[in-house]
């Protein structure tokens, strides 16, 4: 670690910072080999706190960069894929620091050259007319909602719910097609993200037994899956969803829909 000798205060949620370099911390240690170094310094620039996060480990490639902080992205991070993960953490350290008024970026020589990401806050000065004003309840400008995430894979399901929740939406998750159908009686949600691959019940079969539910068939039913063919959208319209998201999800999307 490399820390100024005084300190830098900034206007913020220390529990969302905690969860910010969390991800950026994790993502270096499980991506640089034994025998790798990972460093984090932290300095006043211009009236901004600039934090670097750095690593050594297998680097990124430049043709990911530029969607390295969408959701639900995924790169091939080894030859076995088994470092592979759904993205959603970088996600989520790109939505906090927009709240936060501050920003994330990333760089990488490439592959097998490391990585460096590079978290900026502005400076909270007492008094000072620069200091960003705190993040409403509903940041999107989208009107609170209650959801109900049904997904299989329980870090997708956790991520995708804080990221609504950042907005203002109270949301509930579920990790199979049987308890998702019973929370949902209870929940009542307005909008239900529903994965297709779920295990117990696909998302067809809880799509259409909630559909037969007087207490929740007026939600918003929302397919999310890996399949955008002309057949997979068809087949879930028939099953009963509104509308059907594919796999890299954005959150623009979500916001969009939830505008509706």
């Amino acid at each position: 670690m490399e820390l100024p000798p005084e300190d830098l205060a900034v206007d913020a949620d220390v529990n969302r910072l905690a969860q910010v370099f969390a991800n950026l911390l994790n993502n270096a240690s499980k991506y640089t080999p034994e025998g790798g170094r990972i460093s984090i310094s932290a300095a006043r620039d211009g009236g901004q706190a600039v934090i670097r996060v750095r690593d050594t480990g297998i680097g990124i490639d430049p043709d990911l960069l530029p969607s390295i902080f969408d959701l639900f992205v995924q790169a091939d991070r080894s030859l076995d894929r088994s470092q592979g993960g759904l993205g959603i953490g970088l996600t989520l350290v790109r939505r906090i620091m927009e709240l936060h008024a501050g920003r994330v970026s990333a760089s990488s020589g490439g592959p097998g050259k490391g990585s460096e990401f590079v978290v900026s806050l502005p400076e909270a000065v007492s008094g000072d007319a620069r200091l960003p004003p705190r993040v409403a309840a509903s940041p999107s400008g989208v009107p609170s909602r209650r959801i109900l995430v049904v997904e299989d894979n329980a870090d997708s399901a956790d991520g995708l719910a804080t990221l609504l929740r950042l907005d203002g939406h109270v949301v509930r998750t579920e990790h199979d097609g049987p308890s998702a159908v019973a929370a949902a009686g209870d929940f009542r949600p307005d909008v239900i993200l529903l994965d297709i691959g779920l295990p117990g019940m696909s998302g067809y079969e809880v799509a259409r037994a909630l559909r037969r539910d007087p207490g929740v068939a007026g939600a918003m039913l929302v397919a999310v899956t890996g399949y955008g063919q002309e057949e997979d959208r068809a087949r879930s319209r028939a099953a009963g969803f509104d509308h059907h998201l594919v796999k890299p999800l954005r959150p623009e999307a979500i916001a969009r829909l939830l505008r509706a």
